[in-house]
């Protein structure tokens, strides 16, 4: 056994049918060619269904038959070509006679196409004349924006001017009650200064007059007395004035020591303080303001029983008393 015969009989067994599917397949390609044929000639038939008339306008005679010429022998036969489709001619299209021009439809047409035109013209001015109108209004929008934003401004500038007058006014307001209120305290004080300077004449007008009414005295020539006689304050005197100025000594404070503040006091006739001074300090100095201020606070001292005020007095004032 060969090799060739070794393969066929290991190869698969050919398929059935194969002749009969050939043969089903020229069949359908046959019968497409035969569509295909039958559509062009159908065209074609199509195509020249136009039927055109030829004429002449001049009569011609007709010429005269030709003679009867043998005709030649028949060539040989040919193969029959395919058809080949047959070109498709063009219909012959007369053009008619120009018809004659009307007068009336050309004067409609002209009046038509003037209407038109100023129609046109009409809607370009009125167009021309809206935009016009546009512009014109940005124009009063943009100068109202303008003058809004000047009147703002000018709004603001007026509102800083008046609170710079306002503060100016203000300032001129305060230096004007400074100057009041300076003015009202020399006042014061002037008066004040009068009516110290007229408490003291007539201090000095008393003790003049009481020095004029002394020629008599009989105290030594070292004597330092006013009195005709000598003859001080009574013995219930400096408590009846300690009495008078203690309650209204303000003083919380709490202090070991019980040293006196001795002051000066000097007195108009009818008991008026005129005048008062430390002359020895207690060594602290909260209660000798606190004594000092009790003396202001108290203005009059009481007099004696003898119905006089002895000015000056050395007045001593201790914490604990």
């Amino acid at each position: 056994m060969s090799v060739q015969a070794q393969h066929l009989e290991f190869a698969p067994p050919p398929a059935e049918g194969t002749g009969r599917s050939l043969a089903a397949a020229l069949f359908v390609h046959g019968l497409l060619l035969v569509a295909l044929t039958a559509g062009i000639q159908w065209q074609q038939d199509d195509s020249l269904s136009v039927e055109a008339e030829l004429w002449s306008a001049v009569p011609m005679a007709a010429a005269p038959p030709l003679a009867a010429v043998e005709p030649p022998p028949p060539p040989p036969p040919e193969p029959k070509p395919q058809p080949k489709p047959e070109p498709i001619q063009k219909p012959v299209v007369v053009k008619p006679p120009p018809p004659e021009p009307n007068r009336e439809a050309e004067i409609a047409l002209a009046k038509r196409r003037k209407q038109l035109d100023d129609e046109k013209k009409l809607q370009e001015a009125k167009e021309a004349e809206k935009r016009k109108q546009l512009e014109h209004k940005k124009e009063e929008d943009k100068k109202a924006e303008l003058k809004k934003a000047q009147e703002k401004k000018d709004k603001l500038k007026a509102e800083e001017e008046k609170r710079k007058l306002d503060a100016k006014r203000d300032d001129e307001r305060k230096e004007k009650e400074r100057k009041e209120a300076k003015q009202l305290q020399a006042q014061k004080d002037a008066k004040q200064a009068a009516e110290d300077a007229k408490k003291l004449d007539a201090i000095r007008s008393e003790n003049m007059r009481r020095i004029a009414g002394m020629a008599g005295a009989t105290g030594s020539e070292n004597a330092t007395g006013t009195a005709l006689r000598a003859s001080g304050p009574s013995d219930s005197y400096g408590g009846r004035i300690r009495a008078r100025i203690k309650p209204n000594i303000t003083f919380t404070e709490d202090i070991a020591s019980n040293t006196p503040a001795e002051v000066e006091v000097r007195c108009a006739p009818d008991g008026t303080i005129v005048a008062r001074k430390l002359v020895k300090s207690s060594g602290n100095t909260a209660w000798d303001n606190a004594v000092l201020k009790a003396i202001d606070k108290t203005e009059v001292l009481p007099r004696d029983t003898d119905g006089r005020v002895h000015s000056p007095l050395i007045i001593s004032f201790r914490p604990r008393d």
